[in-house]
């Protein structure tokens, strides 16, 4: 049996804005609490360090523009990512000043109660860390 998990928050951005701002690996670094403070590895991917356990990770951001999408590949070592995360953007209709953004992730058949409640989470603190950050015209740089 599949378990899906969706955080979602509306941002003050357009679509367009939040989607290059959640494909950006090093952006990654500053709201995603399983890898912290990024850096590019090369190939697209970065590495980053779990604020829990301090391990190392590694993430290549792919981003999809034509379905608002961006597909976080994660793994433990850069030759070893799996898509895992998806991140979706919206426009809000109506609006072409406002978004909203849904991080979404299925939990893998080996991950045990405890992990998937960590990650569930970290995806509803997550999206409002993206959220103020978007609010922050400086911290779109």
């Amino acid at each position: 049996m599949s378990e899906t998990h969706r955080a979602t928050v509306r941002c003050g951005v357009n679509a367009e804005a939040a989607l290059a701002f959640l494909a950006d690996g090093l952006q990654l670094g500053r709201w995603a609490l399983g890898c912290w403070q990024t850096e590019a590895a090369g190939n697209g991917v970065v590495r980053g360090h779990s604020l829990f356990d301090g391990q190392p990770g590694w993430v290549r951001p792919v981003m999809n523009a034509g379905d608002g999408t961006v597909t976080y590949h994660v793994g433990g070592a850069p030759d070893a990512l799996v898509p895992r995360i998806v991140a979706r953007v919206r426009p809000e209709p109506g609006t072409s000043t406002h978004c909203s953004v849904t991080l979404e992730a299925e939990r893998t058949p080996g991950m045990d109660d405890a992990r998937w409640l960590r990650l569930v989470r970290c995806h509803e603190v997550e999206v409002l860390l993206i959220e103020a950050l978007l609010a922050r015209p400086e911290a779109r740089r």
